[in-house]
């Protein structure tokens, strides 16, 4: 009989900048994303406040600061370190792992008998307290036949006060049954909001309505994909784990800018910027893109000034992930689309048409030592620029691309020598 876990990181980045500042425990916290322009993560404590997710941060500065909030600016690198710690211990306390985002992992408990709720409790209130003493990040744990009702047992979990943050489900319909009389129907994993409506006017209301409507009718007129919920929701197993990445179909770099730009002179460096990262990207995929393209925008919000999207694709002779083809497409393309005296505030490189780097296809031209050459040249720089950016092509901007507004970003604890925490005497 299968049996799956759901953990999840409790309000992940507000959880990570609390780590190393136990001050703020009890304070509402807010992340904002790239140039402080939103909100994109949020404490328990913020939420209490009524904090949207998305909302920007000018609109509710004022007031969240006024209840005693704290802001921080995004600090992935310290995210992403803290995220893989926590996953190498799931990693150690199961066969198999499915990393399902940054903060959420599905683990196969194979041969647990969830019959004796009191061996999956035991097992979740295990592995939340040896990631709290070891990483100090909170997490909620749900357990269930099913990858689906282990979302809901996720969701349960957060109010659940006999065992905090933990929620098991039986494989007997009684018992989820009365699970999913408490779940709203938008909460269901892959339903959502939008859906949700739709399946409104047929009168559903809970998670427990979807799983007794006719499996024929939402066959006819929905989709295979909602058929398959509906069957994990009565404790029918239709997902196992995913192990493998599907590689992505596209990479986009693009970001906001802190102040409007309005001469080509300054857009070039930035644009060359996030040209490198995405075939940074590229590159740790393993792909290659036969296509790939550079796009410019004003702000759609300040209705004052011109207005102005141009986006401009070209194709490549052949397929690669040479940071130096991209480039050379970049200065070719960005003079067709750029309008001077325009104020410009957002920009962004996408790559697209993918094929794996084993099947390549040479032009008639290139020596094949030279391709080779190539690879390693990139290869290489990859390697030096792991830890620290040491190596920058000269058309980039001499900050680099991630020199954005950030006012308040907390120092990188865990990956950087120089900004590891220090204890006062």
């Amino acid at each position: 009989m299968s049996v799956f876990a759901l953990v999840d990181c409790e309000n992940f980045y507000a959880s990570c900048e609390r780590i190393f500042r136990p001050d703020l425990k009890y304070k509402p916290i807010v992340v904002l994303s790239s140039n402080d322009g939103c909100v994109i993560a949020r404490s328990k404590e913020a939420k209490q406040l009524g904090i949207q997710m998305g909302v920007p941060w000018f609109k509710t500065k004022k007031n969240f600061l006024k209840n005693g909030g704290v802001f921080f600016s995004s600090n992935f690198a310290l995210y992403g370190d803290i995220s893989n710690r926590v996953m190498n211990i799931l990693a150690g306390m199961a066969n198999n792992i499915e990393i399902y985002s940054v903060d959420e992992a599905f683990l196969d408990l194979e041969n647990m008998n969830l019959e004796n709720s009191d061996i999956a409790d035991e097992f979740a209130m295990h592995c939340r307290s040896l990631i709290k003493q070891w990483v100090g990040i909170p997490v909620r744990i749900g357990i269930a036949p099913t990858k689906t009702l282990t979302k809901v047992a996720s969701y349960l979990a957060k109010e659940q006060t006999k065992r905090p943050g933990i929620f098991s489900i039986s494989n007997n319909w009684m018992e989820i049954a009365s699970s999913l009389k408490k779940v709203p129907l938008h909460e269901v994993w892959g339903v959502g909001k939008r859906l949700g409506k739709k399946l409104s006017v047929l009168g559903l209301r809970t998670a427990y309505d979807l799983a007794c409507i006719d499996i024929s009718l939402i066959r006819s007129r929905y989709s295979v994909v909602l058929e398959r919920t509906v069957r994990e929701l009565r404790g029918e197993t239709c997902l196992q784990l995913d192990k493998s990445l599907d590689p992505k179909k596209q990479i986009v770099v693009s970001r906001s800018f802190s102040e409007k730009i309005t001469r080509i002179e300054d857009l070039f460096p930035i644009v060359n910027d996030f040209g490198v990262r995405a075939c940074e990207k590229l590159r740790k995929e393993n792909q290659l893109c036969s296509k790939a393209g550079v796009f410019i925008r004003t702000s759609p919000f300040r209705i004052k000034d011109k207005q102005h999207s141009a986006s401009k694709f070209f194709t490549l002779s052949s397929p690669t992930n040479d940071t130096r083809d991209i480039l050379n497409g970049i200065r070719k393309s960005l003079p067709i689309i750029f309008r001077r005296n325009y104020p410009y505030a957002k920009s962004g490189v996408m790559l697209m048409n993918f094929s794996d780097t084993h099947v390549k296809q040479y032009s008639l031209f290139n020596a094949d030592n030279l391709l080779k050459q190539n690879d390693r040249l990139m290869k290489t720089i990859d390697q030096i620029n792991q830890k620290e950016n040491l190596i920058r092509f000269a058309s980039q901007s001499e900050v680099g691309y991630t020199a954005f507004r950030k006012t308040n970003v907390s120092p990188r604890y865990t990956t950087n020598w120089n900004e590891l925490p220090r204890v006062n005497e």
